[in-house]
């Protein structure tokens, strides 16, 4: 494998998971974040102690917070910000994207204001600099990413030779990495499964059982399905690590900033209180309303969906959310 000089924008906990991963593949790393001050905590402590406790990074990943810096010669620029800030992140990175480099994309949300996927607004903001623009996706828990665990992940793009890079690129011996066509599927599972984690939060929260948590992912799959062929992914995609597998896990886990809000929210705090206790950005909040808002585009039913939306942001009771939800009409069993 090539060696590669690789960008990393954004220094949240997947960003240094993905530093330590890179760097342990013999790539030069470079890691970029907002703040001068930040990126001198970051070198002094080797690490985001903070967002990712006890991973500590190799001597030779260096931080930034100069854009032209961070991607002066770079192969290939991953971005790791929160979805609300991938568009505004880009126009500072426009200037200094090398021509034609890889644009592999971390970050899971629907942008709320345009309802795009995250590709379609890297297209749109880096049109100038022809990105190669690749999905990076699946069940990868930063702490257990940044600690070496074995995981699998999906590199999904339009453009085959870009996904085969990526893939050589980020596999080693405990992350494997597949290849896929199937960018916008991959997009929608990463981006919608938050919208049902937060709800299987909230049954944990309330007091549920595996029961109600089986129930939430399979047809909370059902849904996230639905709604992916009707903006023109394949069906098949979300059977696979990026739909049910990306879901299984962000349910489940304790490591889920989603789950672990709904929990809160279903014990009685306010939506607003349960981010703040969580004290990370929970995605599922802000793709809920795009999500909400793309089923009424396409017409799509999303009953699990639509009662996060009410519980987020029309006061309704969890308790009353999950009632409405196992007493709508009888019906067959159906993707």
């Amino acid at each position: 494998m090539s060696k590669k000089k690789i960008g990393i924008i954004g220094a949240g906990s997947f960003g240094i998971a993905l530093a330590r991963l890179l760097s342990d593949n013999g790539h030069a790393v470079t890691v970029w974040t907002r703040s001068h001050a930040h990126a001198v905590s970051l070198a002094q402590a080797h690490g985001n102690p903070d967002k990712l406790p006890g991973v500590i990074l190799p001597d030779n990943v260096s931080f930034t917070d100069s854009m032209e810096t961070a991607l002066a010669g770079v192969d290939a620029a991953v971005l790791v910000v929160p979805s609300i800030h991938v568009r505004e992140t880009l126009r500072i990175m426009c200037p200094f994207f090398p021509d034609g480099a890889l644009l592999v994309d971390c970050a899971k949300g629907i942008e709320e204001q345009s309802l795009s996927l995250l590709s379609d607004v890297i297209a749109e903001e880096l049109r100038e600099r022809s990105p190669r623009i690749t999905v990076l996706s699946g069940p990868s828990h930063a702490e257990e990413v940044g600690r070496g665990m074995p995981t699998a992940i999906v590199a999904a793009s339009a453009d085959p030779a870009a996904a085969l890079q990526v893939q050589e690129i980020f596999m080693n011996p405990v992350f494997r990495v597949y290849t896929g066509s199937d960018m916008r599927g991959v997009e929608l599972g990463g981006a919608l499964k938050n919208v049902i984690a937060l709800a299987a939060g909230v049954a944990d929260g309330i007091g549920y059982g595996d029961n109600t948590k089986a129930a939430m992912i399979t047809r909370g799959i059902a849904e996230i399905t639905r709604l992916g062929v009707a903006m023109g992914a394949e069906a098949e995609t979300f059977s696979g690590l990026t739909g049910i597998g990306d879901l299984i896990v962000t349910c489940a886990s304790m490591h889920s900033r989603n789950r672990r809000a709904g929990i809160l929210i279903g014990q009685g705090r306010t939506p607003k209180e349960a981010c703040e206790e969580v004290k990370m950005v929970v995605e599922g909040v802000n793709s809920a309303k795009a999500a909400f808002l793309l089923s009424q585009k396409f017409g799509i039913e999303m009953p699990i969906i639509t009662e996060v939306y009410r519980v987020l942001f029309e006061d309704k009771k969890p308790a009353d959310a999950v009632a409405d939800l196992m007493l709508r009409d009888r019906k067959a069993e159906s993707i």
